[in-house]
């Protein structure tokens, strides 16, 4: 039976933690809904710049987001090896963290920019890629300073430090908006750029983001001890594959959801620019509330490691209901708030009447998928704490590939719904990873105890 006294630490715990990762992702979310509506505004009744950011940020995001997941690798085993005080294992893997995933921003940039001749073959129309190749070039320039940033940002919250990240986002998230309004619609003698703008605003901020980080690690002298030595001689094969055995299956499955996302985006790109347009609006609001249940997952996760590291499992089971109650606590929040103002939220985006209502129709939709959504995320962050990664690998391949994609487009296309079936296929997918991931997490915890009692 739940008893709220039996939880009120937990959720404190948990709160304490996440709270900045909150802020960190709020920040995010401000820059992302800035440069839609800025971008939007810019165009007015053309959709074709929205749709241009829209379409380049999609093509962005799957290699992104895939380098981004190798270096989540290194909170889970700084965080228990931190519950242990290891500080010189800490210090390895944060040096040779730094090391390559810097090498490795350089390989997704070039990477980013090989695959620009292929953007024309992916059936969306030809004036919004050729809009959008600019405003990719720039995000995909950005790649290197994130990775840099990244390897630092994962090893402070292994070690329980979420507030440092949530200042230097915020700050340059802040930049990044005022950088958009200069560039966007040309200010202080700039001539106006549109969507070029917004990518080259993104770049400028992200840019600074490893700046201030690395110069809290030298400023803070608990934090400059832990790159005490640094050198490229200390790089090792061993512990860069350690980060590797718990990076790529997190990757991996960030990378497979992630598809989901954007091949719905690419088949919305088949339906038109309207369709294009409302998904990106639609998207965003979903992106919003999805940033919370993120930060959410990541106190999910350093909570558990601390406490896997500590071999305390009913502190873990605690820690971990508790953000169960929190994350379902806001995401039936937010889908009242997308049912309630479905018709309101795409009119800060655009002033083109199809595009708002199509966007209204599919935050109906996004408002169905918000439970599944939450559960599978903080399930995830669940066994990321608990070191057991190889197994979100197939059950995001099958919740993901074999069944949204494939259910998308039979609504989509087969059966007639057009956009409204595509975003019916999340359901189904979200749905299968929330159930498959609860069930492994149920299993874990029982093994653990059997081998503590």
């Amino acid at each position: 039976m739940y008893r709220f006294s039996q939880y009120r630490q937990q959720y404190r715990a948990n709160l304490k933690l996440a709270l900045p990762v909150v802020l960190t992702q709020l920040g995010q979310i401000l820059v992302q809904m800035a440069d839609n509506m800025m971008v939007g505004r810019y165009g007015g009744d053309d959709p074709t710049p929205l749709a241009a950011t829209s379409f380049g940020g999609t093509a962005f995001f799957l290699l992104f987001i895939a380098a981004i997941g190798v270096t989540m690798g290194i909170t889970p085993l700084v965080g228990e090896l931190y519950a242990r005080g290891d500080r010189q294992r800490s210090s390895q893997y944060l040096q040779n963290g730094v090391m390559f995933f810097s090498l490795l921003g350089v390989a997704t940039c070039a990477l980013q920019l090989l695959v620009i001749p292929l953007l024309y073959y992916m059936g969306q129309p030809t004036e919004v890629v050729d809009m959008s190749i600019p405003y990719y070039r720039m995000l995909a320039y950005s790649m290197i300073p994130v990775m840099i940033f990244y390897s630092f940002k994962q090893f402070l919250e292994g070690v329980g430090n979420t507030r440092v990240e949530m200042v230097i986002v915020i700050f340059c998230n802040l930049l990044n908006v005022l950088l958009n309004w200069i560039f966007i619609f040309g200010r202080f003698g700039i001539e106006p750029m549109g969507a070029t703008g917004a990518g080259l605003a993104t770049l400028v901020s992200r840019c600074c983001m490893p700046v201030l980080v690395v110069g809290y690690f030298f400023w803070r002298e608990k934090y400059r001890v832990y790159l005490d030595g640094f050198s490229l001689r200390n790089y090792s094969g061993a512990t860069v594959r350690s980060l590797l055995r718990m990076g790529i299956p997190i990757s991996s499955q960030m990378f497979l959801e992630s598809s989901a996302f954007v091949g719905t985006s690419i088949m919305m790109g088949w339906l038109g620019k309207t369709a294009i347009s409302a998904n990106q609006i639609a998207m965003t609001m979903g992106n919003c509330a999805f940033m919370i249940v993120t930060s959410i997952g990541a106190a999910t996760t350093i909570r558990v490691s601390h406490c896997y590291g500590a071999r305390n499992v009913g502190e873990l089971t605690l820690a971990a209901k508790a953000s169960y109650h929190l994350v379902v606590l806001w995401n039936l929040a937010a889908a009242a708030i997308f049912v309630s103002m479905n018709k309101i939220i795409p009119g800060f985006f655009t002033s083109n009447g199809e595009v708002i209502d199509l966007a209204s129709k599919l935050l109906l939709l996004i408002a169905v998928y918000q439970l599944a959504d939450g559960i599978q995320n903080v399930s995830v962050g669940v066994l990321r704490g608990i070191q057991d990664v190889k197994i979100i690998m197939p059950i995001a391949f099958l919740s993901y590939i074999v069944f949204n994609l494939p259910v998308g487009y039979l609504l989509g296309f087969r059966c007639g719904m057009g956009p409204q079936g595509l975003i019916l296929g999340f359901t189904v997918g979200l749905t299968i990873a929330a159930v498959l991931m609860i069930a492994r997490i149920r299993r874990d915890v029982r093994r653990w105890r059997t081998l503590i009692h």
